[in-house]
């Protein structure tokens, strides 16, 4: 059975969009934006949209200047709010020092936009994208934060092939990021350690520290012979991992890799990507019998392909459909776990009044198989109560230690 959810997104209110000023070698950019957010039934990204919704809104202020030929700095501030995520503190988006010694070779240290995919460090500036949300199959608002930017060092360059055969655009990174404490997956944790609180019989304890966690991964991208066509593919590792109370939680070390492709031509363009993420998630819960260990294995696997054509120089419009599922162990005899299933089908339009000021407007239409209603990551990660039967008949004495296998997996 599928449920289905459509939810109609308006994006206006845009002055400024990527408006510069060039004070010698000093640029200043910046833009805001102002979201209505409308579903037929369910609330979606944390906002009341089943009522209508204005809580969705993005602006950001971008300064860099060239202190020579070969170095440059930057940073940009960010603020934002979608629901119950964000609000009024500033945040740093990124801050680089970036050396570009030659076309082969560059370097860049900071806080740094992470490449993967065909839009990852691009999807926090809404006014380079037609869609009002990009595919949350690949690219969800409510966990933008994890994969956006990370403190570290990235290694950069291009080199043209021999024989015509094309360019190849390399980056190569590592660092470090804590997770952002208003973001959607720490309040996504705060929900899964809520729930084992209560059902442990201890106090309710949230997130109090943003979480750490290392990344690092690269991306190659084939700029072909065929004009208008790019493959690229990105892989990276990752780990997450904190507390809460008495409940100490990890994501264990993970690979994803993404592949994807994009073809471009007069006022055309398609695109698709493939992800997939195997990874297992651990919660230990210290009770007074001792530490009971609870481990859950996920594979995601995601993908979508769109398409887009510019009607004139101010409209365009596009679709694309989106899926996401969850195939990992166990899926074939956990009705949960099948379940775990989203499709997205979705139509938008977008509107240049000039320079600065543009609007979108975008209808998605959602499908949520084994009749549950849709509901955002952040929100669909809280662990159902265990019946104390069905619990007890999940755990399993291993050297003192309890090890309870989830019966609920995560939803998406």
């Amino acid at each position: 059975m599928f449920r289905r959810l459509s939810i109609l997104a308006s994006l206006c209110a845009c002055a400024g969009a990527m408006l510069a000023q060039d004070l010698s070698t000093i640029q200043i950019h910046g833009f805001a934006t102002q979201g209505f957010l409308y579903s037929s039934s369910n609330n979606y990204l944390s906002a009341n949209t089943s009522a209508g919704s204005l809580a969705w809104n993005d602006g950001a202020v971008s300064v860099s200047d060239s202190l020579s030929d070969k170095l440059r700095v930057g940073i940009q501030l960010h603020v934002y709010q979608l629901g119950d995520l964000g609000g009024p503190t500033l945040q740093v988006d990124w801050a680089t020092g970036d050396y570009k010694l030659n076309e082969h070779f560059g370097f860049r240290a900071g806080k740094f936009k992470i490449p993967i995919g065909l839009f990852n460090d691009s999807q926090d500036v809404d006014a380079v994208h037609l869609w009002a949300l990009l595919p949350q199959s690949i690219y969800p608002n409510d966990n933008r934060s994890v994969t956006l930017s990370a403190m570290g060092g990235e290694f950069y360059g291009r080199a043209k092939l021999e024989k015509n055969a094309g360019t190849l655009v390399y980056r190569a990174y590592a660092g470090y990021r804590p997770l952002d404490l208003n973001g959607g997956y720490v309040k996504s944790l705060d929900l899964d350690l809520a729930a084992l609180d209560v059902e442990f019989g201890l106090p309710v304890t949230l997130v109090s520290d943003a979480p750490p966690g290392n990344i690092f991964g690269g991306d190659v991208r084939w700029q072909t012979p065929l004009k208008g066509l790019l493959v690229g593919f990105s892989a990276f590792d990752q780990d997450i991992h904190g507390s809460g109370g008495a409940i100490v939680f990890r994501v264990a070390r993970n690979t994803v890799t993404q592949q994807y492709a994009q073809f471009e031509r007069g006022k055309f363009f398609v695109a698709a990507e493939t992800r997939r993420m195997p990874v297992t998630t651990f919660a230990t819960v210290t009770t007074a019998g001792g530490p009971v260990l609870i481990p859950d294995p996920l594979d995601w696997r995601s993908w979508y392909v769109m398409t887009g054509y510019r009607m004139s120089e101010k409209l365009q419009l596009g679709t694309y459909y989106s899926r996401f599922a969850d195939a990992g162990a166990g899926a074939g005899k956990d009705p949960a776990r099948i379940s775990n299933c989203s499709r997205d089908w979705t139509v938008s339009a977008r509107y240049d009044f000039n320079s600065y000021f543009y609007g979108k407007l975008e209808e998605h239409f959602f499908l949520r198989q084994a009749g549950r209603a849709l509901r955002p990551r952040h929100r669909s990660r809280l662990l159902r109560r265990l019946e104390p039967e069905r619990r007890e008949a999940a755990v399993q004495r291993s050297g003192g230690q309890d090890r309870i296998q989830l019966l609920a997996r995560f939803e998406d």
